[in-house]
C-alpha cells in the first residue's frame, strides 16, 4: 500500500509513475469506503485523483498557493496533506469538514464551498506574492460548473488586466452539480468532441515540425497557421480573447501528462489556463452510470453497488416538486427557474414533464432572479428554486429588480435553517432577517405539507414576490387535501393555554408543541401559534399575544433581525409592552454536524425551549419591557 505512507505533499515527489498509478487506484477505493460511511461529495472528488496528485508532484504546498472551486473537490487534496486518519470523522461535529479549512491545514487557503469565487481569491494571492516578491505558484482548480456564474467573468477580465503569474485549471468534466448549463459549456462539449480537433492538432504538430526554424517568414507562417487551425475548429478562445494563455484540452486522468503540462505552464511568465478534460465518479461504476448528478453528494451507501442504505421517504423537496407540478397543470404561466440543481430542489418532474417552461440558468443566482423578473413582466409567473444559502449571492437583485418592480415571483427557499453536515456556508440561517428588509416581499414557512400546499397556491395567486422556506429532510406526513389560497399573514392556534405564547414558525412549530406538552405536566399552560408568515404579521396578533404574560418565539435562524424581532417590532408598534423571549441560533457562523446535535447544542429542543419558559415565567415581574434571550 502507497496511500499510508503519503503524509505530506513531498512524499508525492519520490513515487515512479507506475507507483502514482496504484496510488490513484488505492486513493479512489478509499474514498468510496469512506464516503460511503460518512456520506459526502464523491463523484466530484474522483474525478480529479489523477489532477491533484500531479498537481502536488509538480507544486511545494504550502509555498505555492493552491485553491478549489468549488471546495467539495479537496477531498484528495486532504488525503495528500497528512488528514488521512480524520475521513472517520468527515462532516462529522467536531471532526474534517467536507471543504477546505484554514484551521485544519496550512495546505487550505479559505473555506471555499460556493462556487465561482475561486479566481478572484486567485488574482489576489497572485498579485499579493507579485507585490511581496514572494516566488511562490498560484494554482487555482476551477470547474466548468463554476465558469457559468458571473464572478468568475469578473475574475477573469481582471486577471487578464492584471496578468499575474498563476495557472487556472478548468476542471471540465461537463457537470456542475448535473450536466452543466449554458454557452460556454456547449463549447467546450464540442471541443472536446470534435474529430476535427484531434485531426488539426496531430496534422499541426507534423507540418509545424517540418517547417524551417530560421528567419522571420518560418515564424510568421506558422503562426498564421495555427491561428487558422485555431479558427477551424473553434471560435477564438474566451480566454485568450480576455488575455490569458490558453492550452488544452488535456487528458485529466494521464498523470504523466498533466505533469507536463503543469511543468510547461509554470514557466510562462503570466496567466495561463489549462483545459483539463476529466470524468465526474471515474473509476467507480455506480457513480459513472448515474446519469442525474455522478454521485455529486451522496449520503450513506453501500460501496458495493452503490446503493443507499436508507429507504427514501418523501422529503419537503419531493413535496414541494409534486405540488409545483399539479399547479403548472392548471396554469401554463407558471414557469420554473434553477441554479444549476434541478435535481436538488425537485424541479426534475417538472422538467420532464414541462420542458419549454422549464430553465436552468447555472451557477449564476444573480441572473436566475432578474431572468425571472423579466419573465414575471411578461406576464408569466416564475418559481424560481434555490438553497436558502445561495439566495443569498443575488440580494442586490430581490432589492433593485424583483421587489422594485413588485414582479410575482415565488422563491422557494430549500435547506432552510440547519442544513447539517455541510457547515457554515450551507445553513440557511439568514433568511428570515434578509428577507423580511426587502419591501414588499412576503416570507412565509410552513409546518405541515398542507401548509407548504397552500402557501404556495398563495404565492401563485398574488401580485408580488412571496417567499417560501422549508427545512432539508423528511416531510412530517403526506398531503391530506387540495391547497387552499388564503389571505397573507394567516397564522394557526395549535393550542391554548393562559400562562405563556409559544409563537413559532416552519420546522420549529413541532419543536413549540412539543415543549407545551412538557410545560403541561408542570401545570405551566401554553399557548402554540405557528405564524406560518414573518412578514407580513397580521394585526390580529397583537390582541392574542398581549392576552399572555410572556411571549415566546422560536426560529431556526439567527435572532438578530430575524423572526423574533419581527413580532417584537410588531408589538412595539402596536404599543403593546408584554415581554417576549427570542429563542433562536446567536450572532456567529454554525459549524458543521448532524441536524439534531446542532439544534441542542443551541437550544432549539423541545426541553431546552420549555426550560427557557419556566425561567423567565419565575423573572417575568424583573423585565417589565422586551428582552432578548434564548440560545445556548
Amino acid at each position: 500500500m502507497i496511500l499510508p505512507s503519503i503524509h505530506t505533499p513531498a512524499d508525492l515527489k519520490e513515487l515512479s509513475p507506475a507507483d502514482c498509478d496504484r496510488l490513484a487506484n488505492e486513493i479512489r477505493s478509499f474514498l468510496v469506503d469512506a464516503v460511503a460511511k460518512t456520506g459526502g461529495h464523491l463523484g466530484p472528488n474522483l474525478g480529479v485523483v489523477e489532477l491533484t496528485i500531479a498537481l502536488h508532484r509538480v507544486l511545494d504546498s504550502p509555498a505555492d498557493t493552491l485553491i478549489f472551486d468549488t471546495g467539495h473537490q479537496a477531498y484528495v487534496h486532504k488525503l495528500l496533506t497528512g488528514r488521512q486518519d480524520d475521513f472517520t470523522t468527515l462532516r462529522q461535529h467536531g471532526g474534517l469538514s467536507g471543504y477546505p479549512s484554514r484551521h485544519e491545514s496550512p495546505h487550505d487557503f479559505m473555506e471555499n464551498s460556493h462556487a465561482s469565487t475561486g479566481l478572484s481569491y486567485a488574482c489576489a494571492v497572485a498579485v499579493a506574492k507579485r507585490l511581496s516578491g514572494d516566488g511562490g505558484k498560484t494554482v487555482c482548480v476551477v470547474g466548468d460548473g463554476s465558469l457559468t456564474g458571473g464572478m468568475s467573468y469578473e475574475a477573469l477580465n481582471n486577471i487578464g488586466h492584471l496578468k499575474p503569474e498563476m495557472v487556472i485549471i478548468l476542471n471540465d468534466n461537463g457537470r456542475s452539480y448535473a450536466p452543466t448549463i449554458g454557452g460556454i459549456a456547449d463549447h467546450f462539449s464540442h471541443l472536446r468532441l470534435s474529430p476535427r480537433y484531434e485531426a488539426a492538432k496531430d496534422a499541426a504538430g507534423s507540418v509545424l515540425r517540418g517547417l524551417p526554424v530560421v528567419g522571420p517568414s518560418a515564424y510568421m507562417t506558422a503562426k498564421r497557421m495555427k491561428d487558422s487551425l485555431k479558427q477551424l475548429v473553434s471560435p477564438m478562445s474566451l480566454f485568450e480573447t480576455l488575455g490569458l494563455k490558453y492550452a488544452g484540452p488535456i487528458d485529466g486522468h494521464d498523470i504523466r501528462e498533466l505533469e507536463r503540462a503543469l511543468h510547461d505552464a509554470m514557466q510562462y511568465r503570466g496567466p495561463v489556463v489549462l483545459h483539463i478534460v476529466t470524468e465526474k465518479g471515474h473509476g467507480y461504476g455506480p457513480a459513472v452510470d448515474d446519469e442525474i448528478d455522478k454521485f455529486h453528494g451522496v449520503s450513506r451507501f453501500d460501496p458495493a453497488n452503490g446503493a443507499p442504505f436508507a429507504a427514501a421517504k418523501q422529503s419537503w423537496t419531493d413535496l414541494f416538486g409534486n405540488v409545483l407540478l399539479d399547479a403548472a397543470a392548471h396554469d401554463d404561466r407558471i414557469i420554473a427557474i434553477t441554479a444549476a440543481m434541478a435535481s436538488s430542489t425537485g424541479l426534475l418532474p417538472f422538467a420532464k414533464a414541462y420542458p419549454d417552461r422549464f430553465f436552468d440558468v447555472g451557477i449564476a443566482e444573480q441572473h436566475a432572479v432578474t431572468f425571472a423578473t423579466g419573465m414575471a413582466l411578461q406576464g408569466y409567473r416564475p418559481v424560481v428554486a434555490i438553497y436558502s444559502s445561495f439566495l443569498q449571492r443575488a440580494f442586490d437583485q430581490l432589492i433593485c429588480d424583483t421587489a422594485l418592480h413588485k414582479a410575482p415571483i415565488t422563491f422557494v427557499l430549500d435547506r432552510a435553517g440547519i442544513t447539517g453536515d455541510d457547515g457554515p456556508s450551507h445553513h440557511g440561517i439568514f433568511d428570515l432577517a434578509y428577507l423580511r428588509m426587502v419591501p414588499g416581499m412576503t416570507v412565509a414557512s410552513p409546518s405541515t405539507p398542507d401548509a407548504l400546499g397552500d402557501l404556495l397556491a398563495t404565492a401563485l395567486a398574488g401580485d408580488g414576490p412571496f417567499a417560501i422556506r422549508f427545512p432539508r429532510g423528511t416531510a412530517p406526513m403526506d398531503l391530506t387535501r387540495a391547497p387552499e389560497i388564503h389571505s397573507p399573514g394567516t397564522y394557526h392556534v395549535h393550542a391554548q393555554g393562559n400562562d405563556v405564547a409559544i409563537a413559532a414558525l416552519g420546522k420549529m412549530v413541532h419543536i413549540a408543541e412539543a415543549a407545551a406538552e412538557i410545560l403541561a405536566r408542570k401545570d405551566v399552560h401554553a399557548s402554540v401559534i405557528d405564524l406560518q408568515y414573518v412578514k407580513p404579521l397580521a394585526p390580529g396578533l397583537t390582541q392574542l399575544l398581549a392576552s399572555h404574560p410572556l411571549v415566546v418565539t422560536v426560529e431556526d435562524g439567527i435572532r438578530e433581525g430575524g423572526m423574533g424581532s419581527a413580532v417584537v417590532e410588531h408589538l412595539l408598534d402596536e404599543g403593546c409592552a408584554v415581554p417576549v423571549v427570542r429563542i433562536g441560533l446567536p450572532d456567529q457562523f454554525i459549524e458543521h454536524g448532524a441536524q439534531q446535535l446542532l439544534l441542542e447544542k443551541y437550544g432549539l429542543t423541545p426541553e431546552i425551549v420549555a426550560e427557557t419558559v419556566m425561567s423567565h415565567l419565575g423573572k417575568r415581574h424583573e423585565h417589565p419591557l422586551h428582552t432578548a434571550a434564548g440560545g445556548r
